[in-house]
């Protein structure tokens, strides 16, 4: 199991990023879709907590096959997807990410908001993070892949016609108002000898590029989001998802679509008694449905089904 805290900082408000955060996540997911990966929306609809109040839930399937390194690949099916369920009690959220092909992955990223500059500690009131695991990230000057860079996203470049920010220069963090901080603790894990440290290495690297373009994006359209209400980006949110379940479902339907290569050879494993079963990992008995209980929120998941 590897944990680290990671924080983010922008040029924003953490009222303000409720709005932001929604359209960002939708608009990126949109964009990310298509060739038959992507993200679907299983469902998306309120739910309460008795400790955390009214909130929402979201289920997504995260299609990313091609996304995978070589390694990884030649031990998955085509149809490979990842489950995505989120809790929004903003500005306190929790995301589960499982797979039942994997039943030894898991990944929980629990989020804290805070109108500071990344300065506060133990924002999650239990046990403090060890200070060789937390990561601050820099939406302005921490690399990210080539393929996620545009210049329209450079926050060098930026400024915002609505609120007069940008651009961002050096030492923005400690020079910049308002500023904001996402705290981000993530737990991940892939209990599979052999497999365990590069894998969970190689989540951590994902979730880091991931994290990095998601809170740059939010603040470079933020002419987009600004002066939204939640009425209105929850009626963006769901014409993106009805957009991009539509073009999910084409392009796995159709028939020119060409289907992932497949490796040289292939592998296959029988086993029938229960023993071996449950040294691979895979439940011999079903288990209650706890995704939308409040009480799942309390601790860490079992694989029980987040594309973050």
């Amino acid at each position: 199991m590897l944990i680290k805290e990671y924080r983010i900082c922008m040029p924003l408000t953490v009222d303000e990023y409720k709005i932001g955060q929604l359209y960002m996540i939708s608009k990126h997911s949109r964009e990310q879709s298509g060739g038959g990966e992507g993200v679907e929306v299983v469902r998306n609809e309120p739910c309460t907590d008795h400790k955390h109040g009214a909130g929402q839930i979201t289920e997504k399937r995260i299609y990313l096959n091609s996304k995978l390194p070589t390694w990884m690949r030649k031990f998955v099916p085509m149809a490979f997807y990842i489950t995505e369920t989120a809790w929004n009690f903003y500005p306190y959220t929790i995301t589960e990410y499982s797979c039942s092909f994997l039943p030894r992955f898991h990944v929980r990223i629990e989020t804290h908001f805070e109108n500071d500059n990344g300065c506060s500690e133990n924002v999650f009131g239990d046990d403090p993070t060890p200070k060789d695991t937390i990561c601050f990230l820099d939406i302005l000057n921490d690399p990210i892949p080539e393929k996620h860079y545009k210049s329209s996203e450079d926050l060098r470049h930026w400024v915002s016609k609505q609120t007069g920010r940008g651009p961002l220069v050096d030492d923005w963090r400690n020079s910049t108002t308002p500023i904001m901080c996402s705290y981000k603790r993530v737990t991940c894990s892939f209990e599979v000898y052999g497999f365990q440290g590069r894998t969970e290495e190689f989540i951590h690297k994902n979730i880091r590029d991931i994290l990095l373009v998601g809170h740059r994006q939010a603040v470079a359209w933020i002419d987009e989001w600004h002066g939204m209400t939640i009425e209105q980006v929850r009626e963006y949110e769901k014409k993106q998802q009805e957009e991009t379940n539509c073009q999910l479902k084409s392009d796995i339907t159709s028939p020119d679509s060409a289907p992932p290569k497949r490796p040289s050879y292939t592998r296959s494993i029988s086993v029938t008694d229960e023993s071996s079963l449950k040294k691979m990992g895979v439940k011999t008995e079903d288990m209650p449905d706890s995704s939308s209980s409040p009480s799942s929120i309390k601790s860490p998941l079992r694989l029980n089904s987040t594309p973050e």
